[in-house]
């Protein structure tokens, strides 16, 4: 752990942040599940230096614009967006513009409030999407999950799988690391009011995932509750100068006066993390 920070805004369109998406080295990009985000220097790189934007162009009036996942692709000029509610993954530039939408039939049935909640685009051209919740009761540590063999607003060819880690979380967020391992962010509700949660870093390998089969992901860090612990929602990796990798997480706060927005910076050498 080497930081924790917590954000505040007068300004309407902040909270609800549910991704985080790294646009330089020292900048951030935080997307909300009303459509709504916020870019803004991390902490140690001077003044925040906030700009806020809404996704008014991309939706239609009256339509969901619930983003719960999001990623860049290899190039960073291309971002994917999982829409929850709308079960589908809009392709933009990074600055919101040519929007194109499509709502793949592999994921049209994962709930209106249980979707995409997880999404990264991997450097070596595939899409992988994980669903938030697990697939039931019988089995609360694997959840249904796609992989897309390039661009699926392009139209892609897509592939089920299941993905199998710490029972009865939830995925939020995922990224992949410079060795092309990734860390999946995973959270629980263990108290309903006022809400506390818990959360957890997996890692897995995407090279061992295969359609059909089960994709196993192994816990590498414990988000302890004596710690100020939120609803975990949006992580993204930076590297360090020394070798090691930060990893940012930031919570939603659910425009609630009993939660906050908070920003976590965790570092680790990945040469330490099991293989």
């Amino acid at each position: 752990l080497a930081g924790i920070w917590e954000l505040d805004s007068p300004a309407p369109a902040f909270g609800g942040y549910s991704a985080l998406v790294p646009i330089s080295r020292r900048r951030m990009m935080a997307i909300s599940d009303q459509g709504r985000r916020m870019m803004f220097n991390l902490p140690g790189a001077g003044e925040p230096n906030v700009r806020f934007g809404n996704s008014n162009k991309l939706f239609a009036k009256g339509g969901t614009r619930d983003i719960e996942s999001v990623t860049l692709d290899p190039t960073g000029k291309i971002m994917l967006m999982g829409v929850e509610g709308a079960n589908s993954i809009v392709a933009t530039d990074r600055r919101w513009r040519g929007g194109r939408q499509v709502a793949p039939p592999l994921i049209a049935g994962w709930g209106r409030n249980s979707g995409a909640e997880a999404m990264v685009w991997l450097r070596d051209g595939r899409v992988v999407l994980l669903r938030e919740i697990t697939v039931g009761l019988l089995d609360s540590a694997a959840h249904e999950a796609v992989v897309f063999d390039g661009n699926p607003v392009n139209g892609a060819r897509g592939h089920a799988f299941r993905f199998m880690a710490e029972p009865s979380f939830s995925t939020t967020d995922m990224a992949q690391m410079p060795d092309g391992r990734v860390l999946i962010l995973m959270r629980r509700l263990v108290w309903p009011m006022p809400q506390r949660f818990a959360g957890r870093i997996v890692i897995a390998d995407p090279r061992e995932i295969r359609p059909g089969a089960v994709w196993h992901g192994q816990t590498v860090a414990s988000l302890s509750s004596s710690l100020p612990v939120d609803n975990f929602e949006g992580m993204a990796i930076l590297p360090e100068r020394n070798g090691r990798l930060a990893v940012w997480i930031i919570s939603d706060d659910n425009k609630g006066a009993l939660q906050r927005t908070l920003l976590w910076k965790l570092t680790v050498d990945p040469a330490d993390l099991p293989r």
